[in-house]
């Protein structure tokens, strides 16, 4: 457990991740996500979260591990077609994680998402946070779009709006 670590996550609490994402850029980023849904017939959900804090930043819980528990309790798993994609920020550590349902991500596989990861932390880093994610967002919907093209109307089954937790 790095003191570096847990320091960066008391100081930059959640109250950083509404600073940069006020309810102007949210709305930006659910319509970005509305626009690439109607592209495929994946799901796409984006989640900020500020820092970690009690069991998750003792344990030393690494933003990989945290997002597949955030994709396990938002149930992005539990889409008709296996195609919900979440897209998880830990803005503390500045660290981007996509975890893809199983169909997709059997097409897209780990080096896809991570070009995708890495590409948005490019920006984060420059301070282009609203960039960043909608670029992130769209390149997420390219590959839905590719592997499952929408097939007539097909149900929201996810909610668009961003989370910050």
């Amino acid at each position: 457990m790095s003191i570096k670590r847990i320091a960066r996550h008391l100081v930059q609490h959640h109250w950083r991740a509404k600073q940069i994402f006020p309810p102007n850029v949210l709305a930006r980023i659910e319509q970005a996500i509305q626009r690439g849904e109607a592209t495929h017939s994946g799901q796409v959900r984006f989640v900020v979260e500020g820092a970690l804090d009690g069991r998750p930043l003792f344990r030393n819980q690494p933003a990989r591990a945290r997002a597949l528990d955030v994709f396990s309790h938002l149930r992005i798993w539990d889409t008709a077609h296996n195609n919900g994609v979440l897209i998880y920020l830990l803005l503390a550590d500045r660290d981007v994680e996509i975890i893809a349902d199983r169909g997709i991500d059997a097409k897209v596989g780990a080096a896809g998402w991570e070009s995708i990861c890495r590409a948005m932390e490019a920006e984060f880093a420059s301070g282009q946070f609203e960039r960043g994610v909608i670029g992130g967002i769209e390149a997420v919907s390219r590959e839905l779009a590719r592997h499952f093209p929408p097939q007539g109307p097909h149900a929201n089954e996810l909610p668009d709006a961003p989370l910050v937790m």
